[in-house]
C-alpha cells in the first residue's frame, strides 16, 4: 500500500545527461537484451524469463483523488495506473530507468503513435560508427523496434517534448526491471490497451527519484475481484 507519496514534481523534466552507447543486439530481436527507446542502450538479460504474475493487468481499486483519465507511474514498485474513478483503476507492470536514470515529475500526453519509428540521436549515430557499428538514420516501427506495438510522447507543461515516453517493448522479459534510460516500458498487449484509453492531453504523474515539489495520494488496496471476475480486461 502507498498512502500519501511525495511526487517531486519539476518544472521540466531533465533529460539524462550521459547517453550509454548502443549496442548492435538493440535491433536483433533474437538477442536476449532490452533495448531503451530514448538511447539505443542495450543491457543484457541472462535469459528471457516469463513476466512475474503480479506484472499482469489487473482491475484494482485504487484510493486517489487524482481525476479519471489520469495516469500515476508508480516507479518503485513497477506500476502504471490508469485512473477510472476515485476507488477504481487499471493497473499494469512495467519496466523502468536503471539506477541513475530514474526521475519523477508532472508531464502529459503530448501525442501518441502505434507502431512507431525509432531515430537514434545523431551523435549516438556518429559516436557507435566510431566503434564500427552502424546504426540506421531512422528505424521504422514494427516488431524489431525498440519502441513496440505504441507510444505516449511525454511532454512538459510548456508543450516541450521530454524525450521519455510510455512504450512497448520487443522485450517483454524487461517488465518489473530497472533496464531503461528513463522511459517507461510496458508489455506490447498492455500498451495497446492502455493507448485505447489514454487521451492525448491526459495528466501523468511519474512517482519517483529527482523532483522538488508536489505531492500525491494514492493507495493501492489490491485487486478488485468482483470487477475482475465479471468486468472485462480485453483489448
Amino acid at each position: 500500500m502507498r498512502k500519501l507519496v511525495p511526487v517531486l514534481v519539476a518544472g521540466a523534466v531533465t533529460l539524462c545527461a550521459v547517453l550509454p552507447a548502443a549496442n548492435a543486439h538493440a535491433f536483433n530481436a533474437s538477442r536476449p537484451g532490452a533495448a531503451d527507446a530514448t538511447t539505443g542502450d542495450v543491457v543484457q538479460v541472462a535469459q528471457q524469463k516469463p513476466v512475474p504474475a503480479k506484472y499482469h493487468r489487473r482491475m484494482v481499486r485504487l484510493t486517489t483523488d487524482e481525476r479519471p483519465g489520469t495516469i500515476i507511474v508508480d516507479t518503485n514498485n513497477k506500476f502504471l495506473y490508469l485512473v477510472e474513478s476515485k476507488n477504481r483503476a487499471i493497473r499494469y507492470g512495467i519496466g523502468v530507468g536503471r539506477e541513475g536514470f530514474g526521475w519523477s515529475g508532472v508531464v502529459k500526453v503530448g501525442r501518441k503513435a502505434e507502431w512507431p519509428g525509432w531515430t537514434p540521436p545523431p551523435e549516438m549515430i556518429v559516436r557507435e560508427r566510431k566503434k564500427g557499428r552502424i546504426l540506421p538514420a531512422y528505424m521504422e516501427g514494427g516488431i524489431n523496434n525498440p519502441l513496440g506495438a505504441r507510444a505516449l510522447y511525454l511532454y512538459n507543461k510548456n508543450g516541450h517534448d521530454t524525450a521519455f515516453r510510455i512504450h512497448g517493448t520487443n522485450e517483454p522479459w524487461s517488465i518489473g526491471l530497472n533496464m531503461s534510460s528513463g522511459c517507461i516500458r510496458m508489455m506490447n498487449k498492455d500498451v495497446e490497451h492502455l493507448y485505447a484509453r489514454a487521451n492525448v492531453g491526459a495528466k501523468v504523474i511519474v512517482v519517483g527519484p529527482g523532483g522538488r515539489e508536489g505531492k500525491v495520494s494514492f493507495d493501492d488496496r489490491g485487486v478488485d475481484v468482483l470487477r475482475t471476475l465479471f468486468g472485462s480486461l480485453g483489448g
